[in-house]
């Protein structure tokens, strides 16, 4: 079993059936698919050089889930998603599945996500962003270690494509919003429970470790970060912090009680209405006591 997963790499499918469709841009459409990609596309695919989304190392990855690369996704048409279809597009960020269907190892997959929202992410990877303007960068082939190989072959596999439309909670019901954001459209659930392997993409909530921090990544200088515990624990967690604390942490990076880093992007454009119910969700999400280990002591957050 072990040299069949090794062979055979990372499994491809049979590319998910979307219902052809353009999707009509408009500006409220673009402005919000550019927060979007400003949120959760240019951390790993916009090069800071050219300020164009053509991808590159994934360096924050633990080492043992190999070399993996982000893509090229500007309008070029050989080497980006230039000839791509609005319902090729979507189905990639629904389910991780490409036109080649290739499985995208890391690429967060939006199962979750309200069909405006995707929508408005089409809308801006076809818009005349500067970002997205065609540059002829040949994505790196993926070098995934047999540890992702094997997690490819049994957890981690595509999503489905949604049974029915999603819509996005009001902002008059602040904790179901807040729950949205968290899993559906910020995935802050992904970094911030136990880990990568064991989240549960279907069930959210029911990941290890929901939302208690624990995850790994590796910072710029080599050395190993863990994600944070966002539950309201009052001595591991968020349990003491307020949510102006909250807003300016998430936002602008910005806390006096232990340094914001990277990996964790700045969400500059998320808006105080989204990090107020945020805030509101976290205090209904179930306490978790964990440590973290870059904490001089046995509490962590403070």
């Amino acid at each position: 079993m072990a040299l069949f997963i090794n062979v055979r790499g990372v499994p491809t499918y049979a590319v998910p059936k979307v219902p052809a469709q353009e999707i009509t841009a408009t500006p409220a459409r673009l402005a919000q698919g550019e927060k979007l990609a400003v949120s959760m596309c240019a951390d790993c695919h916009l090069d800071k050089t050219s300020r164009s989304l053509t991808g590159g190392p994934m360096a924050d990855l633990p080492p043992e889930f190999g070399k993996l690369y982000a893509s090229n996704i500007t309008h070029d048409p050989t080497h980006g998603i230039g000839r791509w279809t609005d319902a090729e597009l979507i189905a990639l960020l629904r389910t991780g599945i490409g036109r080649d269907g290739r499985y995208r190892l890391v690429m967060p997959k939006f199962v979750h996500m309200s069909d405006e929202d995707i929508n408005s992410l089409v809308v801006f990877l076809r818009s005349n962003h500067d970002w997205v303007q065609p540059k002829a960068v040949a994505s790196r082939p993926q070098e995934p270690s047999f540890l992702s190989k094997a997690l490819t072959h049994t957890v981690m596999k595509p999503a489905p494509l949604p049974a029915k439309a999603i819509v996005e909670p009001a902002a008059t019901s602040p904790v179901a919003l807040g729950r949205y954001l968290v899993t559906a459209r910020y995935l802050c659930y992904d970094c911030h429970s136990q880990s990568f392997q064991t989240n549960n993409l279907l069930e959210p909530e029911k990941s290890e470790g929901y939302l208690g921090g624990g995850n790994e990544f590796i910072t710029t200088n080599g050395s190993t970060i863990t994600s944070r515990n966002l539950t309201m624990d009052l001595e591991t967690g968020l349990g003491d912090w307020t949510e102006e604390e909250f807003t300016r942490a998430v936002k602008y990076g910005i806390s006096s009680r232990h340094p914001v880093r990277a990996p964790m992007p700045r969400f500059t454009l998320m808006s105080d209405e989204e990090a107020h119910a945020i805030f509101a969700y976290l205090q209904t999400v179930p306490q978790i006591k964990r440590p973290n280990r870059e904490t001089d002591g046995a509490v962590a957050a403070k």
